[in-house]
């Protein structure tokens, strides 16, 4: 299915994910043929229930009872409605890099689209920053959401011991200078430029930067490549355990080399699953087959 134009207009990375060639074979790095089927097939049922959705038919979108019970991300990460929401939100600063990145790690941190609608985003300027700071004191909870937990643990001992003046008191000093670095970087691979922001960042929070990373090859592709060597975390890693026993990273990075698509198009051109993709789909994937052994986290989907 064909991208929907006010997709194709958000983000501006779809030209370098938009590959005119036949992909590879998937059994090169697949080798087990009923895992790799298992793989395929998942993969295609969720690009078609989101085909489904934007064609406006009515649910239930698919006959399997695990996909039609149960909450999952789509393939592409882009599509899914919090990633769009802040993109939405933050388009007006492409202009401004080290303003765009700032709030965009504020996004992914808060995770919750409500709170930036009603306190508002951070700026350079520390009196408005302190008045943002007001309004998410006074906001009642929750005022953040689940699906990226922030590790207060990982502050408690600094000068801002607290989420909101984390925020809003040390991410506007720190983040200028990880802008500068990304601003010089030519098509750096996620898990290297993880390496270099962290000491730059002064805490541990590579998932949370492994995000934000993402975003920004969405709208500044020159600068992050997402077909590079992309760190695999714990929800994907039993998928990837499955797939090889080489280093997870190198595996997604094969993967992504191969160029196999999506079933989307972008300007009648298929958009191919890139290392990124593979890695969120690793997740989903495990998650699938937890759901389907009676195991896993029971997040109910509900139609809208």
């Amino acid at each position: 299915m064909e991208l929907p134009d006010t997709l194709q207009k958000l983000y501006r990375h779809w030209p370098k994910h938009a590959v005119p060639i036949a992909p590879g074979d998937l059994s090169e790095v697949i080798t087990d043929p009923e895992l790799r089927h298992d793989i395929e097939d998942f993969i295609a049922e969720r690009v078609a229930i989101w085909a489904k959705k934007q064609r406006g038919e009515t649910a239930p979108y698919t006959h399997d009872p695990i996909l039609r019970t149960f909450r999952f991300c789509n393939i592409l990460r882009e599509l899914d409605r919090q990633t769009i929401e802040y993109h939405e939100l933050l388009n007006p600063l492409r202009n401004n890099f080290p303003l765009w990145l700032l709030n965009m790690f504020y996004a992914r941190m808060v995770a919750r689209p409500e709170t930036l609608r009603t306190v508002g985003l951070l700026s350079y300027e520390t009196t408005k920053n302190e008045q943002l700071l007001k309004r998410l004191l006074a906001l009642p909870r929750p005022r953040y959401g689940t699906p990226y937990v922030f590790p207060v643990s990982t502050i408690l001992r600094s000068a801002t011991p607290t989420r909101e003046l984390f925020i809003a008191r040390y991410l506007p000093t720190v983040i200028p200078r990880i802008a500068d670095e990304i601003e010089t970087w030519n098509g750096q691979s996620v898990e290297q430029g993880i390496k270099k922001i962290l000491p730059l960042f002064g805490y541990g929070l590579s998932f949370l930067w492994t995000e934000v990373l993402i975003d920004t090859a969405y709208q500044f592709p020159d600068r992050v490549d997402l077909f590079g060597s992309f760190p695999v975390g714990p929800g994907a890693a039993p998928t990837f355990a499955r797939i090889s026993s080489d280093n997870p990273a190198d595996v997604a990075q094969k993967l992504g080399s191969l160029r196999v698509q999506s079933g989307i198009t972008y300007q009648n051109t298929p958009l191919v699953l890139s290392s990124e993709n593979w890695e969120g789909i690793g997740c989903e994937f495990r998650k699938y087959t937890n759901l389907s052994s009676g195991k896993g986290r029971r997040r109910y989907y509900k139609s809208l």
